[in-house]
C-alpha cells in the first residue's frame, strides 16, 4: 500500500527561490516519478508574493524552472507586523484546505515565520531548512524570524555543523535535528553551465578576477546618510584601480536620490538594474572581490573559493569565515580590508561539508524518515 505524503513549501522571498529550486526538482523525480519505496510525494508551491517587484522576483522562476506556484497570496509589502499578519491571515484558510502532512518553510524571512506560527497552531509538522543559523544579534529582524521557527519546528534541518551547535545550546533534542548541508549550493551547482554562459561580463567589458561585484541593501548601510556616502565614497575610490559592478537594490537606489549622492561621475563604476540569479553566479565565481550585506552571496563566494567582504558587524553564517573566504568588515575598517584583498593578503579558504549539491536529496530523505 502506497503511503502519501503531502508537502506544502513555501516561498516567500528572492532568497528561498534559488532554496526551493533544487528541493522541488528532487521531489518530481523522487524514486523517477514522485514515488519510491511505496511512499508517494505530492507537494503544492506556496508564494506568499513577499517579494512582488518583478525584476526581485518572477525573473527567478523563469531562470530555476520553477513552475509556476501553485497558491500565491499576494502579500506585498509592508511594516514587518503588518506582512506577519498579512501572511497568517492568507496562508490559515490554505492550510486547512490543503491539510498538508508537513508544512516546509526556508530561511528566514517574514513569511518563514509566519507560516511556521500558522501550521504550529493547526498541528501540523513544520520542517525548517536552514535551521540553526545565528547571528547573535536580536535587532536583526531575519535573527528574531529564526529563534521563532527553530522552536515551534518539528525537524530542523542545518546546512553547516554550527546550526546543530546552536540548537543544542537551546535545548532542541538531537531527535529534531538533521545536518543536510546547504541547499543554496544545489542551486549553484544545477545552474553552473548556464551561469558561465552568462554574457554579462562581455557586455560589460569585464575580464575575471578584474573587477569588483557589490550588492547592498541592508537599513544598517543604505539608510543612514553617513555610512551610505562613506561606502559610496569608497566605492568610487575602487573604481579608479578597477571596475566596481553594482547591480543596485532599488532600495539602495532610492536611498542614494535621497541622500543626493550622484551614481554616474565615475566611469569604473558600472551601475546596474537588479540582475537575475545566473548572472550573479557568473559575477561571483569570476570576481577578484565580493563586496555584499547578504546571506546569499557570502555562501556562493566560499563555494567558488572568491574573496568576499562582508560589510556587516556579524553573520549567521560563520562557517564561511572560519572555514571559508569571507571576511567581515566595517565602514571603519573597509578600506584596508579592501587593499588587502587586492593585494592577496587574505586566505581562499575551503568548501564546508555537505555543500556538494546534495542537500535537496538529504532533505527528502529525513522528511520521509521522520
Amino acid at each position: 500500500m502506497t503511503k502519501k505524503i503531502k508537502l506544502l513549501i513555501i516561498a516567500g522571498a528572492r532568497p528561498n527561490f534559488m532554496k526551493v529550486a533544487p528541493l522541488i526538482k528532487h521531489i518530481r523525480g523522487y524514486g523517477g516519478a514522485g514515488e519510491k519505496d511505496g511512499v508517494r510525494l505530492e507537494y503544492r508551491l506556496v508564494h506568499t508574493g513577499q517579494h512582488y517587484d518583478e525584476k526581485m522576483s518572477d525573473v527567478f522562476f523563469g531562470e530555476l524552472g520553477i513552475p509556476a506556484p501553485d497558491i500565491n497570496l499576494g502579500v506585498g509589502s509592508g511594516s514587518h507586523a503588518v506582512q506577519t499578519a498579512n501572511v497568517m491571515t492568507k496562508f490559515e484558510p490554505v492550510c486547512e484546505q490543503e491539510k498538508p502532512d508537513w508544512v516546509v518553510v526556508v530561511g528566514d524571512v517574514n513569511s518563514t515565520m509566519a507560516c511556521t506560527l500558522v501550521a504550529a497552531k493547526l498541528g501540523v509538522k513544520v520542517a525548517h531548512v536552514e535551521a540553526g543559523l545565528r547571528s547573535y544579534d536580536r535587532t536583526m529582524p531575519e535573527e528574531v524570524n529564526r529563534i521563532v521557527t527553530d522552536s515551534l519546528a518539528d525537524l530542523l534541518l542545518t546546512p553547516s555543523a554550527d546550526g546543530n551547535e546552536n540548537l543544542k545550546k537551546e535545548g532542541i533534542p538531537d531527535s529534531k535535528v538533521k545536518l543536510v548541508g546547504n541547499v543554496m549550493i544545489d542551486a549553484l551547482i544545477a545552474n553552473l553551465n548556464q551561469a558561465r554562459a552568462s554574457s554579462l561580463l562581455k557586455r560589460q567589458e569585464l575580464k575575471p578576477k578584474d573587477f569588483v561585484y557589490v550588492t547592498l541593501h541592508r537599513p544598517s548601510n543604505v539608510d543612514e546618510q553617513a555610512s551610505l556616502t562613506s561606502i559610496m565614497g569608497e566605492l568610487k575610490r575602487l573604481a579608479r584601480e578597477m571596475p566596481v559592478v553594482f547591480p543596485i537594490h532599488p532600495r539602495t537606489r532610492k536611498m542614494c536620490a535621497q541622500f543626493g549622492i550622484s551614481l554616474d561621475d565615475n566611469k569604473g563604476m558600472r551601475i546596474l538594474e537588479p540582475i537575475g540569479y545566473h548572472d550573479s553566479l557568473s559575477l561571483t565565481e569570476n570576481a577578484r572581490l565580493v563586496l555584499t550585506d547578504s546571506g546569499g552571496l557570502q555562501e556562493e563566494s566560499t563555494y567558488f573559493r572568491t574573496p568576499c567582504l562582508t560589510l556587516r558587524p556579524n553573520t549567521e553564517r560563520p562557517i564561511t569565515v572560519t572555514v571559508g573566504s569571507n571576511k567581515l568588515t566595517t565602514l571603519g575598517g573597509l578600506s584596508a580590508d579592501l587593499d588587502a584583498v587586492l593585494k592577496r593578503e587574505l586566505q581562499f579558504g575551503k568548501i564546508p561539508e555537505f555543500w556538494d549539491g546534495r542537500a535537496s536529496e538529504r532533505i527528502v530523505d529525513s522528511l520521509v524518515a521522520y
